[in-house]
């Protein structure tokens, strides 16, 4: 039997990611240990508890705000066990004149910025991936909007002194994984670094983060899928080239071409994965639910990670005809859009209720999505079935 180590090596060069747990019938996963923290996980579904990785319902995701106690939860290692902001320190280093040491005090004394992000998964969807592919079998909760607020990296890299020589921003936070487990490091090109909507979070929609999404401190990483907003963030390392460890130079990939399905991929035709894909998701009806016939409200949000949401439509007759849905409420970059429609369905049958996003660069979500071995960017028109009476 191969070492834990050698298994995700070998699924890392086919693409595939994250914590890597088996499939079993009916899409649940086989979890050990206990979660860490009392902070909502029982109104979340559990797809694994140790490390925990938590999604949300989507009943719960009928706010644009997402509320810290529905907000999914996404980990590669267990929370780390001490979590003291008196004694926490950030350490920037690398290409830098000046090697700086922060403590958390002194990180928010520098100038606070505030950015509101959609954050999701890029395995969300993962479970409807045909053939099954490994990993965590999200369906379609590991998504949620916050408000993040910190200080920019900019403004930390500019105090350290970066010189011309950086390219990549390596970060690494506290979790440390058992055994020989590669440790849990993400990089970003420096431009994305120094972008003014990149921030370093110790807020979360207005209250310290909670341990299980990143205190005390948190990379935000905005319109990029969400294992780059590294939790519990310990070092930034300023370097001229990329990170050549696993979860850089093997993990989170995607197919340069596409591929058949259940096909294995070359580590050359895999290229890191940065964006999200153009979205939607149905938040009303729910699935399985009895209506009136008459007047239907189809309701629920669209996203595009960098890009804005042009136009969302809905179908009630299984994809046949489309109608254009209203865009509404609040509106900011790198955040989902609040979409709502109203249908007519005048007789008593079942019906497939479908969305579908287009986002500004005039991408629109696929009939069939790009498989690829770690079931990432599922992203067909959403769709729900309910019961007319």
């Amino acid at each position: 039997m191969l070492e834990r180590r050698e298994l995700l090596l070998s699924l890392g060069r086919l693409g595939v990611l994250g914590t890597i747990l088996p499939r079993i019938p009916g899409g649940t996963l086989l979890a050990q240990g206990r979660a860490e923290n009392n902070w909502g996980k029982d109104q979340l579904i559990p797809r694994s508890v140790r490390p925990p990785d938590y999604e949300t319902p989507v009943a719960l995701l009928n706010s644009w705000i997402t509320p810290n106690e529905h907000f999914y939860v996404r980990s590669h290692m267990p929370v780390p066990p001490t979590l003291d902001a008196a004694a926490w320190t950030l350490q920037v280093d690398g290409d830098v004149a000046t090697p700086l040491t922060l403590s958390l005090d002194e990180i928010k004394k520098l100038p606070a910025a505030t950015v509101t992000v959609t954050l999701e998964c890029a395995g969300n969807g993962r479970a409807f991936f045909e053939p099954p592919v490994a990993g965590i079998q999200w369906q379609k909760g590991a998504v949620g909007t916050a408000r993040w607020t910190g200080v920019r990296l900019a403004d930390v890299l500019k105090r350290a002194g970066l010189k011309d020589t950086g390219k990549f921003v390596v970060m690494n936070g506290a979790d440390r994984g058992p055994g020989t487990m590669p440790d849990f490091v993400r990089q970003i090109p420096i431009a994305k670094a120094l972008n003014p909507d990149t921030v370093l979070a110790y807020e979360m929609n207005g209250v310290p983060i909670p341990p299980v999404h990143g205190f005390p401190l948190r990379a935000i990483i905005p319109g990029w899928e969400g294992a780059y907003s590294v939790k519990w963030l310990t070092s930034l390392h300023v370097q001229e080239r990329e990170f050549d460890g696993f979860w850089v130079a093997t993990g989170y990939r995607f197919p340069t071409k596409r591929v058949k399905p259940g096909a294995a991929v070359a580590p050359a035709d895999l290229a890191p994965l940065t964006g999200l894909a153009v979205k939607s998701l149905i938040t009303q009806p729910l699935e399985g639910a009895t209506l009136p016939r008459g007047t239907v409200k189809v309701a629920g949000f669209a996203w595009a990670g960098e890009d804005d949401i042009r136009g969302v439509e809905v179908s009630v007759d299984n994809g046949v005809t489309w109608q254009a849905a209203r865009l509404v409420g609040e509106q900011a970059r790198y955040t989902w859009r609040r979409f709502e429609a109203d249908a007519d369905i005048p007789n008593a049958e079942s019906r497939l209720i479908m969305s579908r996003a287009t986002d500004s660069r005039g991408r629109r979500q696929p009939e069939v999505a790009a498989w690829n071995p770690s079931g990432y960017l599922w992203n067909v028109p959403d769709q729900v079935r309910v019961e007319i009476s």
